[in-house]
């Protein structure tokens, strides 16, 4: 085969092989996440994360208006592709603690990441950490909702007993932690939050609404 008939292969194969639609987009925001992890926000530009996922920085600049909106979106699809294992154990102390571990092994390097990129995020798009994390999130029913939901048909709780901050105190806590020593949990500290700070809680709300 000669030179000419070896790029004409590879022109052909290239545009038979053309990312599109949901694939291209998967690309695009896998790329920007690799970006952002490896060189942070600051240095992060549409320009390299085109390079990085070898197309155009028009192809970006169609599906996101600038920088930190590329950047929530890398952020909501590392995110939502890189859940945590819901637990079933048979009963909510024990689904937490897993819960738990299963967070602090798995979106340690996610939640850090997203510790360093608050500040760039407030400085391009004046969108507080609170903001950020709602953007990622969403609202309505969020992954671990189910470890309640099933501690609910099981009869351990009452969810209409039982107040929002102290169902989503657990998941706050370990945050707090992750971001403040940029370590993982350790395993003592987890079945503290559990054992001696929500599970009172818990209780203690259910008791005193109890007529």
């Amino acid at each position: 085969m000669t030179t000419d008939q070896t790029e004409l292969t590879a022109a052909y194969d290239a545009v038979k092989h053309r990312r599109r639609g949901a694939e291209l987009e998967d690309a695009l925001l896998s790329a920007a996440w690799e970006e952002l992890s490896e060189v942070g926000f600051a240095k992060l530009t549409m320009e390299s994360v085109a390079d990085r996922a070898s197309t155009g920085i028009a192809v970006l600049y169609r599906r996101w208006k600038d920088k930190s909106d590329l950047v929530l979106a890398a952020i909501r699809h590392y995110s939502s592709t890189h859940k945590p294992d819901m637990p079933d154990t048979g009963n909510l102390r024990d689904d937490l603690v897993a819960l738990l571990t299963n967070i602090s092994a798995a979106r340690m390097e996610f939640a850090t990441l997203i510790g360093a990129t608050f500040a760039g995020l407030h400085v391009s798009a004046g969108l507080t950490p609170e903001d950020v994390l709602l953007n990622i999130r969403g609202v309505g029913r969020r992954s671990y909702d189910e470890v309640f939901q099933r501690a609910h048909d099981r009869g351990e709780i009452d969810l209409a007993r039982l107040p929002q901050d102290i169902l989503d105190l657990p998941l706050q806590l370990m945050r707090h932690d992750i971001l403040m020593t940029l370590r993982p949990v350790a395993a003592e500290r987890i079945t503290s939050i559990v054992d001696d700070i929500f599970w009172p809680l818990a209780t203690n709300a259910v008791r005193t609404q109890t007529p």
